[in-house]
């Protein structure tokens, strides 16, 4: 079973012809809204690459909750435990330009409500697979990592949004999922040692006795263990959108560990979904299906 504790969201998506600058104007040229929030995303993700799937989360008591879990629910995640919250819908403002970059804001409303307390309601077990972002308060974050610890269960952290101050819950996790970016900032908040990227990660597999995994966009992923160092490619796409790239890996990263595949089989399948979901605006409707991923790598 993948569980996920997470944040739902409903995207709000503007296409421009070029992102602004600050303080500049441009106009767009449509507007969209599709489910999201990096919790929802990678549910939906493991749940479309072919594992068993629970969300643990809140959604409000507002118009945009039901059109916030539509895709979820019909795609067969297990929502028995996402909480309805007084506040708002947690809402994620995205601009994408013709390049498929993006910048986005979010709003977080109800995934505030995603409190310490709720880790219990996913019910952890041996075997499972705890997937982990930071688009929820991060004293649950930590209680998520001590009950999977507690019930022996994988736990998956992926570090995105970059929050300085969950550094020091990295090391708790059994494997970490970071961009380029996030890796470097957080190398650097932990006093990584090396010359370059590569060799922090494996300072920070020695040091911790953990795997970190850095995705890198069209070059794929690098994975360090405290034993190896494992890169994979990517496929070669035209992107028209890149957001929910990152969580469209993760869901089905964690699907391929849960599947027995192995850290490098897991990660070249999980590199190929999160190029594929570029091929589609939004992050929801984007995320490919277990038979497009097959026929990408065949």
């Amino acid at each position: 079973m993948i569980i996920v504790i997470g944040s739902i969201n409903l995207d709000l998506i503007a296409t421009v012809e070029r992102l602004p600058k600050p303080g500049e104007t441009v106009p767009g040229d449509t507007f969209v809204t599709a489910p999201g929030g990096k919790g929802a995303n990678q549910a939906l993700a493991a749940r479309r690459a072919g594992a068993r799937t629970r969300m643990i989360g809140a959604a409000g008591s507002d118009p945009f909750a039901d059109q916030a879990l539509l895709l979820l629910k019909d795609g067969g995640v297990d929502l028995s435990a996402v909480h309805k919250a007084q506040s708002a819908t947690g809402t994620a403002h995205i601009l994408v330009d013709r390049a498929g970059e993006n910048t986005i804001a979010i709003v977080p409303g109800a995934n505030a409500d995603v409190l310490p307390e709720r880790v219990a309601d996913a019910g952890l077990a041996r075997g499972d697979h705890l997937l982990l972002q930071l688009e929820i308060p991060i004293a649950t974050v930590e209680a998520a990592l001590d009950a999977a610890t507690a019930a022996g269960a994988l736990s998956l952290l992926n570090t995105a949004p970059y929050r300085p101050e969950a550094a020091a819950l990295l090391a708790r996790a059994d494997c970490i999922i970071a961009n380029e970016t996030e890796f470097d900032l957080y190398a650097d908040a932990l006093l990584l040692e090396g010359a370059d990227r590569r060799a922090r990660m494996r300072d920070f597999a020695r040091k911790t006795g953990r795997t970190v995994i850095v995705t890198l966009g069209p070059e794929g992923a690098w994975a360090a263990t405290p034993e190896a160092f494992v890169t994979v490619p990517t496929i070669d796409i035209e992107p028209v959108d890149t957001v929910g790239a990152g969580d469209t890996f993760c869901g089905y990263l964690a699907a391929g560990l849960a599947d027995g595949l192995g850290l490098e089989g897991a990660l070249r399948r999980a590199a190929a979904a999160g190029a594929l979901a570029c091929l589609k605006p939004g992050a929801q409707p984007a995320i490919p299906f277990a038979a497009e991923i097959d026929a990408a790598l065949a």
